[in-house]
């Protein structure tokens, strides 16, 4: 195997700036990045570029598009591929679509990293460990597609004249995917990048806007690919997304699945669209939506291309956030993956894909494109005490949230105008790949998880790097602290999540946080936290505090002859006086959607009961909950 410093001695040395940049972290000591002090990673792409006459603008993009320059320390995506260039090894058998057809164009295409280890003499295990080798090998198989649809390679060419050579590296079915990879890549190269990648390099890729070839891909053997063939989907034109639906059927004993019909927004409005992840393979899933005694989800994204499956309509209720309150006033969205694992599963081409899908359904619906309306499964509220503490997790601590809202085109606010003090509202926002927080127990219990970025920063009960996490009631009722196990967000702030600060000593920021002071590090010199203006909920003036819910039903009085009236119960926690909580929603539906039979002509069934007494969503935790309107008053932050 040749080593870095060989590979590099056999290249043009040209060298791209860099600077290495710190990590800042509130909670306990952030696991170590993986050292590359001499910025190898960084001038690869320059040397590489150089080497075998691709534009560096269009080197650079690529890898971008593929993985945003991480190599994810050696490991495979969850389609085979490796490095920042995604390079691939993987067996044909296992990427087909539902009809068992092979999903892309011929085998050779799955197994780049041979096909670099042949065009460079690179050896196969360095292409997929080292990082350099795998820039390298990306840069080859580049100049070699350019070669192979008989257009120019050389320094001197115009990153405009690599439309096809980039659209064969997407290694898609079709000429329609392949198109997609290369527009997404173009619209990298024009809005440039920068960013600290895992092993902690910060990459800079200047803007660069040409207006590229695109009849190039006609020049591709590939089949022409026919998007959205079936008018059934409510998806993005561009998108390539199918409709295999969730089964509206009967199982006996009157009892029915898996999810009901409804006529948004005429019977309830869509403020919410909820990130999951399957926890499973993209098959099992699939299989799972077809079932009519499982439960639903409006669509699935899978990791290895990103291609989307609608399974339930908008109008309609999936039975998919474990809340019914949020199950009728929102979108689901599984993203194939495993909460623990994060990065080998949420490739790009997930993230980009779900984005499209969002910003579209976002736009469709007028839901804003924020943290309190675009929110992962982790933030749903349980509905009763009892059910808190069985809600879910995912999509878990390895989500990229600011790199998510960075594609929505919407970035999660982080600017220091305004001074972080007593009173005013700060926003979450700790960067990803360099905020490696330790997390244990995603194989073994107790055992620390692999480094990797995470989206969040931890508090404590005191402004000491040694206090105790804070403690969550809901999640553990005997009043034991928070813990750092994967599934434990009880002392977790994640980015976009918004906050009151209550105190601030030093470079720590206290939070009024479910009902306590919850304290992490924001230095000035690299804060985790923005203020930002805003308003938010108090206490009404004489109450002691105020409860919290996890859903806004309608006051008895709204609900007509033969419908039961459905209980709004307080939970575990409370707002108490002085204390105060950032505002997300002052228009909150108070409404409840009866639907219980598979009938949907049964009188008083299928129908919306719409309340009076009014509810506001405030940031509370690190989940959404509501309270009532008459229990507080809205102020403007300090």
């Amino acid at each position: 195997m040749l080593r870095r410093s060989k590979i590099l001695a056999a290249l043009v040395a040209v060298a791209l700036p860099i600077t290495v940049t710190g990590v800042s972290s509130g909670g306990p000591p952030a696991a170590a990045a993986p050292p590359d002090p001499a910025g190898v990673a960084a001038s690869a792409y320059s040397v590489a570029a150089a080497k075998y006459g691709v534009p560096e603008s269009v080197l650079l993009a690529v890898s971008y598009a593929e993985s945003r320059w991480d190599d994810h320390q050696g490991a495979s995506s969850s389609s085979g591929g490796y490095g920042p260039m995604h390079l691939t090894a993987v067996d044909p058998s296992t990427v087909a679509d539902l009809s068992g057809k092979q999903k892309v164009a011929k085998v050779d295409s799955l197994r780049t990293l041979y096909k670099a280890s042949q065009l460079t003499g690179l050896d196969p295990v360095a292409l997929r460990t080292d990082t350099v080798a795998n820039i390298t090998g990306g840069a080859a198989l580049l100049a070699s597609y350019q070669r192979s649809l008989g257009l120019p390679v050389g320094s001197d060419t115009s990153a405009a004249q690599w439309y096809g050579a980039v659209a064969s590296y997407a290694e898609a079915a079709d000429r329609a995917g392949a198109a997609a990879f290369a527009d997404d890549v173009y619209s990298i190269m024009a809005r440039g990048a920068a960013r600290t990648t895992n092993t902690g390099q910060q990459i800079v890729m200047p803007a660069v806007s040409v207006a590229p070839d695109k009849a190039q891909a006609t020049k591709l053997a590939l089949p022409a690919g026919v998007k959205q063939s079936n008018s059934d989907v409510e998806c993005p034109a561009a998108l390539d997304c199918e409709w295999l639906p969730a089964p509206y059927a009967e199982f006996g004993a009157g009892d029915y699945g898996n999810h009901d019909l409804a006529n948004r927004p005429k019977t309830g409005k869509i403020d919410y669209i909820i990130i999951h992840d399957t926890e499973g393979g993209w098959q099992g899933t699939i299989n799972l939506v077809q079932d009519p005694t499982y439960v639903s989800w409006q669509y699935t994204i899978r990791s290895s291309d990103g291609h989307v499956w609608q399974h339930v309509k908008a109008k309609d209720v999936a039975w998919q956030a474990g809340n019914w309150y949020i199950n009728m006033h929102s979108i689901g969205i599984e993203h194939e993956g495993f909460a623990a694992q994060g990065a080998t599963w949420y490739t790009e081409s997930l993230y980009r894909n779900s984005a499209k899908l969002v910003k579209y359904l976002a736009a469709k619906n007028h839901i804003p494109l924020d943290r309190a309306h675009i929110i992962g499964h982790d933030q749903v509220p349980g509905t009763l005490p009892t059910t808190v503490r069985g809600m879910h997790w995912d999509p878990g601590p390895y989500w990229d949230w600011e790199h998510y809202f960075d594609l929505l085109g919407a970035p999660i606010y982080g600017h220091s105008i305004f001074p972080v003090k007593a009173g005013s509202i700060v926003t979450i926002k700790p960067g990803f790949a360099g905020n490696a927080q330790v997390v244990t127990g995603c194989t073994t219990a107790g055992t620390a998880c692999p480094a990797q970025g995470t989206n969040f920063v931890y508090l404590r009960q005191a402004p000491d790097d040694n206090a105790p996490l804070v403690k969550d009631l809901g999640l553990r009722p005997d009043g034991s602290d928070s813990t750092t196990q994967v599934s434990d967000h009880g002392a977790r702030v994640a980015a976009g999540s918004q906050y009151v600060v209550a105190q601030r000593q030093g470079d720590w920021v206290g939070v009024w946080y479910l009902g306590a002071i919850g304290w992490f590090k924001s230095p000035q010199s690299a804060p985790d936290a923005f203020a930002k203006p805003g308003l938010v909920v108090k206490p009404k003036e004489g109450k002691a505090s105020v409860p919290v819910y996890g859903r806004a039903y309608p006051e008895q009085a709204a609900y007509p002859t033969g419908i039961p009236y459905q209980t709004v119960t307080p939970l575990q926690y409370t707002i108490g006086a002085g204390q105060s909580y950032p505002l997300s929603d002052a228009s909150i539906e108070t409404d409840y959607y009866r639907a219980v039979t598979f009938d949907t002509t049964t009188p008083g069934d299928h129908v919306q009961v719409l309340g009076k007494d009014r509810y506001y969503q405030i940031w509370f935790g690190h989940r959404m909950f509501y309270v009532r309107a008459a229990d507080v008053d809205i102020k403007p932050a300090f």
